[in-house]
C-alpha cells in the first residue's frame, strides 16, 4: 500500500475551450462598442462598422501573438516580458511604461462616461458632482478589497446580452417602419462615398481598438485551461472573432435607426440616444446597463493600474516605499488605489472622453506591437527553421497597429508622446543610461493581494 503522496497540489484543468471563450467575452463585455460609438461615428465620419471590422483583424494577428508568446510564458503573461525576455529589457521597460498609461487611463475614461451618463439621467447634479462622487466610491471599495466574482460577472453579462436582443428587435422594427431610400441605405454604415475618407476611417479604427482592449487577459488561465498550448491561442482569436461580429452588427443596426448625417445630442452617450428612438424605455435601460459596465470596468481597471504599479514598485522602476507597499490588514496596494484615484479624478476634468480613449490606445498599440515584434524574434528569427506561418501573423499584426498608431488624433499623439519621453528619461536617470536592468523580469509568485 503506498503512503500519502507528496505532490505539490496543482490548480485543477477544468476549462474548456467555450470556458476560455465566454471568460473572455466577459472581460472585454458585449456591450463594448456602445460607450464609444458616438466617437467613432464622428471620427470616422459614419464609416463605424469599417472601423470595427478593420481593428478585429488587426487584433486577430495581435491575438495570435499573443496566444503563443503565452506558450512561452505561462504565468508571467504581460507584454513587458515578453518584450523584456526576447528583445531588450530597455524596450520591455518602454513596454511596460506604456502599459502603465493604458492602465492609469482607464479608469479615467469609466469615470468620464458614466459621469456624463449620470448627469443624463440626474442633470440637477453636475458633472464634477458626479465625477467626484464615483473617483471616490471606486478608490473607497477598491481599497477595501471588494471584487466582482465571476459568478457575478457571468450574470452581469447575461443581463447584458438580453438588453442587447431586445434592442435587435427594437431596431429592426423600428427601421423597417420607416422609409428608407431603398438598398444603399443599408450598405451605407460599411461604405458611404459622399463621406469615405481613409484617414478618417484609419483614425477611427485606432480608437476601435478600444472595443477589444481585454482579450489578452485569457492568457491568465493557462494553468487552468485543458490543453492549454491549443485552448489558449484559439480561445484568444475566437474571442476577438465573437467581439468583432457581435459589435458590427450592434453599431450596424444603430447607423440603421440613427443615420450618421443626423448630429447626435452627445457625442459620448450617443448609444443611449439610439436606443431611445428605436424604443422609448431603452434609453434608459440601455443608459443604466452601460453605467453598470463602465462602473465594473472602471473599478477593474483602477485596481488593475494599482497592481501594475505594485508589480513595478517591487521591481525597484518605480520608488518601493511607496508604490511597494501593501496595506497589511486588507492586503491591497492602498498607496497605489489612491494614488490612481487622484489622478483619474484629475484627469476627469482635463480631458474628454474621446482624448482619453485615444490616448488610452496609444499605449495599448505599443505593447501590441512589442508582442508582435517579440513573438517575430522567438518563432522565427530565432528559430533555425523558418516558417511563412510564424512570420506573416506577427509582421502584419506589427505593421497594422503601427498604421492605426500613426492615425491617432495629434493631441493623443503628442500627450502620449510627452508620457513616454518622461519615463524613457526616467529610466536612463536610474540606469545610467540602461547599463543596469530597471526591472527585474523574474518576478517571483505572489500572494493574492
Amino acid at each position: 500500500m503506498s503512503g500519502p503522496s507528496t505532490e505539490t497540489p496543482r490548480l485543477r484543468r477544468a476549462l474548456g475551450l467555450w470556458d476560455l471563450i465566454l471568460y473572455g467575452v466577459i472581460v472585454i463585455q458585449p456591450t463594448a462598442p456602445m460607450s464609444v460609438y458616438g466617437v467613432l461615428s464622428n471620427r470616422g465620419h459614419g464609416h463605424v462598422v469599417t472601423t470595427i471590422l478593420i481593428a478585429m483583424v488587426a487584433m486577430l494577428f495581435t491575438a495570435i501573438s499573443y496566444g503563443r508568446m503565452a506558450r512561452a510564458y505561462p504565468s508571467a503573461g504581460s507584454a513587458f516580458t515578453y518584450v523584456g525576455r526576447e528583445i531588450n529589457p530597455a524596450l520591455g521597460y518602454v513596454t511596460g511604461w506604456s502599459m502603465v498609461m493604458d492602465y492609469m487611463l482607464n479608469p479615467m475614461i469609466c469615470i468620464i462616461w458614466v459621469s456624463q451618463q449620470a448627469h443624463q439621467f440626474a442633470p440637477a447634479v453636475p458633472y464634477w458632482g458626479w465625477a467626484v462622487f464615483f473617483a471616490l466610491l471606486f478608490t473607497g471599495l477598491n481599497i477595501q478589497g471588494i471584487r466582482t466574482s465571476a459568478r457575478m460577472n457571468a450574470a452581469l453579462a447575461c443581463g447584458m446580452g438580453v438588453v442587447i436582443a431586445i434592442f435587435f428587435v427594437c431596431a429592426a422594427r423600428y427601421v423597417f417602419g420607416h422609409p428608407h431610400d431603398g438598398a444603399g441605405f443599408f450598405s451605407r454604415p460599411f461604405f458611404d462615398p459622399a463621406t469615405f475618407s481613409s484617414s478618417a476611417v484609419l483614425g477611427g479604427t485606432s480608437i476601435a481598438v478600444l472595443t477589444y482592449i481585454g482579450f489578452d487577459g485569457i492568457s491568465t488561465l493557462s494553468e487552468e485551461a485543458e490543453n492549454p498550448r491549443r485552448n489558449i491561442l484559439l480561445a484568444t482569436v475566437l474571442t476577438c472573432v465573437v467581439i468583432g461580429l457581435l459589435s458590427a452588427a450592434e453599431v450596424y443596426a444603430a447607423q440603421l435607426a440613427w443615420p450618421a448625417s443626423q448630429p447626435f445630442p452627445d457625442e459620448t452617450t450617443a448609444f443611449v440616444y439610439v436606443a431611445g428612438r428605436t424604443w422609448a424605455p431603452l434609453f434608459a435601460i440601455v443608459g443604466l446597463t452601460l453605467v453598470v459596465a463602465n462602473f465594473g470596468s472602471g473599478m477593474g481597471a483602477q485596481l488593475g493600474a494599482a497592481r501594475l504599479l505594485f508589480g513595478m514598485g517591487r521591481s525597484n522602476a518605480l520608488p518601493k516605499s511607496f508604490f511597494g507597499a501593501i496595506e497589511p490588514k486588507r492586503r491591497v496596494p492602498r498607496n497605489n488605489v489612491v494614488f490612481v484615484g487622484v489622478l483619474s479624478l484629475i484627469g476627469a476634468f482635463i480631458l474628454d472622453f474621446d482624448l482619453g480613449a485615444q490616448m488610452l490606445n496609444f499605449g495599448a498599440l505599443i505593447a501590441f506591437m512589442g508582442v508582435n515584434a517579440a513573438a517575430l524574434m522567438r518563432y522565427y528569427v530565432r528559430e533555425s527553421e523558418k516558417q511563412m506561418r510564424n512570420l506573416i501573423p506577427p509582421l502584419l499584426g506589427f505593421a497594422v497597429c503601427l498604421l492605426l498608431w500613426l492615425n491617432l488624433g495629434r493631441t493623443a499623439q503628442i500627450a502620449g508622446s510627452i508620457w513616454m519621453a518622461a519615463g524613457v528619461a526616467f529610466g536612463a536617470w536610474k540606469t545610467r543610461g540602461f547599463r543596469s536592468d530597471l526591472v527585474n523580469f523574474d518576478i517571483p509568485a505572489e500572494e493574492e493581494i
